[in-house]
């Protein structure tokens, strides 16, 4: 990062905390992300003498990392008229898509689970551990609905049981059966009334008296 550092001190550049926080997660390294900042900065007209001169790099250098970020699908590049010349331009659309869809997906992550949390704590009494924070962040992980772990949580509530791993319990017992919605929830909870009720008729049945 101290190219970004000497870059910064000659010029004020303008740069999105929101793409500080995100490029590693858009598979952008640190030197595509100072050609994003330079570029964004600068204008899209693509000079690469301009870019290689002012950031140090060599015309191959500069080359690379615009065949990687397109090969990445974060960068094209057009070629427009002017003047009777063509020019060739960067387009960043694509870059400005996906950094929008991290933000979306972070303000959709922040929303869920905070509902999700909200429920427990409630449920629970107390505030969570940040142990049980992961755990619960860990079902979500591994593909558990929100709706099925609070199905978990509304069983373990019933059954007066206040603990993370008995709601695990539940959770990965559903997975072993395919159970995955609430209806799925409901036919497993009825067939196991239905399985023990059976059960009590036969025990109570009286065989001395048949």
């Amino acid at each position: 990062m101290e190219k970004v550092i000497n870059i910064l001190k000659q010029k004020n550049y303008v740069i999105s905390s929101l793409l500080l926080s995100k490029y590693k997660k858009m598979n952008i390294t640190e030197k595509e992300l100072i050609f994003f900042i330079f570029i964004l900065n600068n204008g899209l007209l693509f000079n690469s003498k301009y870019i290689s001169e002012s950031l140090g790099w060599t015309m191959s250098e500069v080359l690379e990392i615009v065949d990687s970020l397109t090969g990445k699908d974060l960068l094209k590049i057009d070629v427009k008229k002017n003047n009777n010349s063509l020019e060739e331009y960067l387009n960043v659309d694509n870059f400005y898509e996906k950094l929008s869809f991290q933000m979306i997906g972070e303000k959709q992550e922040k929303k869920v689970s905070s509902t999700l949390f909200d429920t427990f704590e409630k449920e629970f009494g107390r505030a969570l551990s940040p142990i049980e924070f992961e755990i619960i962040k860990g079902w979500m992980e591994n593909d558990f609905s929100e709706e099925l772990i609070l199905l978990a949580l509304k069983e373990a509530v019933y059954n007066g049981v206040f603990r993370l791993n008995y709601i695990d319990k539940i959770l990965f017992e559903w997975k072993k059966k395919g159970i995955k919605t609430k209806q799925d929830v409901n036919k497993n909870n009825r067939e196991f009334n239905e399985r023990k009720k059976s059960s009590e008729e036969v025990f109570d049945y009286d065989w001395l008296n048949e």
